[in-house]
């Protein structure tokens, strides 16, 4: 489970981000973060691994306060970025260096990503577009086999192939014990995948429900906006 409790953080000193901010997430299933830009989604990411730390409160891991970026946590998350850089190495070479900070490294389910998206690992990642680069990451994510994967924007750059790709791949590595969270604008890209959905606003969390309709995908564009207009 992971904790947001009660906190404030903003990177200037004047200008919180996130004030008096609670939120969690359950184990297992797959969350949509939503929200209007500037209301934090992106940096909810970075504090739940550690990378930020509140000013005040506190964001844990299974109980244990992520600021700390202790190995075994970091060893069960993964976060996808909206943009990186890959080194200019191969695929196979990266993946080799990465593989001993998770131990429970896939290589079932990395041949079946790259598969999945038509890439080998014997790519270049030096040469490869923003796409191509967006896919690998993906797919690294997706085989560190991680309890808790974060996903920043992931379908951004994504051809309209690699975004039916991108589900297919989520979908098929879905356990009961993942905890997927998807921070996006591109909601049509994901409405079939999220199990829960959270929009948040101004320091609030305007909806934190699961999506119960189970026969038909959630219009998460017009929930959005109601729940939004609803809130002001």
């Amino acid at each position: 489970m992971i904790s947001i409790n009660d906190i404030t953080f903003g990177y200037g000193k004047n200008q919180p981000v996130l004030d008096g901010f609670s939120l969690d997430f359950g184990q297992g299933g797959t969350y949509g973060l939503l929200g209007k830009n500037g209301t934090g989604k992106s940096t909810l990411l970075y504090l739940m691994m550690g990378l930020l730390r509140p000013q005040k409160g506190e964001v844990s891991i299974d109980g244990t306060p992520a600021g700390l970026r202790r190995p075994e946590v970091l060893s069960e998350m993964f976060l996808v970025p909206e943009e990186y850089d890959l080194p200019h190495t191969t695929l196979r070479q990266y993946i080799r260096a990465l593989m001993p900070f998770y131990p429970r490294f896939s290589q079932e389910l990395l041949e079946r990503c790259l598969d999945n998206f038509e890439m080998t690992t014997d790519i270049r990642l030096g040469q490869l577009s923003m796409g191509q680069k967006k896919k690998v990451c993906m797919s690294i994510a997706i085989s560190a086999n991680t309890r808790y994967l974060l996903m920043d924007e992931p379908t951004n750059g994504l051809d309209i192939l690699s975004k039916s790709q991108f589900r297919k791949a989520i979908i098929d590595s879905m356990s009961e014990e993942r905890t997927v969270i998807v921070s996006t604008h591109q909601v049509h890209d994901v409405e079939r995948l999220l199990d829960h959905v959270c929009i948040i606003d101004r320091n609030r969390v305007l909806l934190n429900e699961p999506l119960v309709e189970k026969d038909e995908a959630v219009n998460l564009e017009e929930l959005f906006v109601q729940t939004v207009e609803k809130a002001h």
